[in-house]
């Protein structure tokens, strides 16, 4: 009997504390959601590659990325309670090297840095979960403009003179996950990307056998962001 007693003091006190655990959760910026529409900013890191694809065999391009940031602004515009349209323009840089293995003599022929600074405007379609508490899973996926600051697309020169030349308008996917945080003060939003180019960002060379680009058959970005905002 005293052992039964025992246990049902145990689960009145258990049940009873985890019912005030409950109690004392402060749901903070509670009419956040609520809004229209609402601006924030970001800013993070990204890692850069290219996905590349040859119309010939033993032609082999090897990428070394490097790690570059992203910053920009966010607007954002409420379509439902669970459904957001969100623009992001920010920039983003990045700095890779190539290095074309069949290609000899030295790294004057054979390596080619490039660096890119891009103007990415993506205009995304954000999925969340309803609230739970102070936190709100999320996904989110769209499409981006992106315009390459650093593109020599115009140059008369190629890579026999040394240049690598990159379009400047181009377009991509994005595809990301996140979580929004409900601070005191603001909302935290971790979230990581994934980032493909739709179309071939790569001027060919002048002379359609050139070495550098001749067996080339595609040319795009692909790349990971991890992005921190606060609304």
């Amino acid at each position: 009997m005293k052992k039964q007693i025992s246990l049902l003091i145990i689960t009145t006190f258990f049940l009873t504390t985890l019912s005030a655990q409950k109690r004392e959760v402060v749901e903070y910026k509670q009419s956040w959601d609520k809004q229209k529409v609402f601006w924030g900013f970001y800013l993070g890191l990204n890692k850069k590659d290219y996905k590349i694809t040859y119309k010939t065999a033993n032609s082999f391009i090897s990428v070394t990325p490097s790690i570059g940031f992203n910053v920009g602004l966010i607007g954002d515009l409420r379509l439902h309670k669970n459904i957001n349209l969100r623009l992001e323009p920010g920039l983003s840089s990045n700095t890779k090297t190539l290095a074309f293995t069949a290609i000899s003599g030295g790294e004057k022929d054979s390596i080619r840095d490039v660096n890119a600074t891009y103007l990415r405007i993506p205009l995304l379609l954000k999925f969340s979960t309803n609230r739970l508490h102070n936190m709100r899973p999320y996904v989110l996926a769209g499409l981006s403009y992106d315009y390459n600051f650093s593109s020599n697309q115009d140059n008369p020169d190629d890579n026999y003179n040394g240049e690598f030349r990159m379009k400047k308008n181009n377009f991509s996917y994005e595809l990301g996950i996140g979580v929004d945080l409900y601070l005191p003060y603001f909302i935290f939003s971790p979230s990581i990307r994934g980032v493909f180019a739709i179309n071939d960002e790569l001027v060919r060379d002048n002379n359609p056998n050139s070495p550098w680009t001749g067996a080339v058959d595609y040319f795009g970005t692909r790349g990971v962001f991890i992005k921190f905002s606060f609304h």
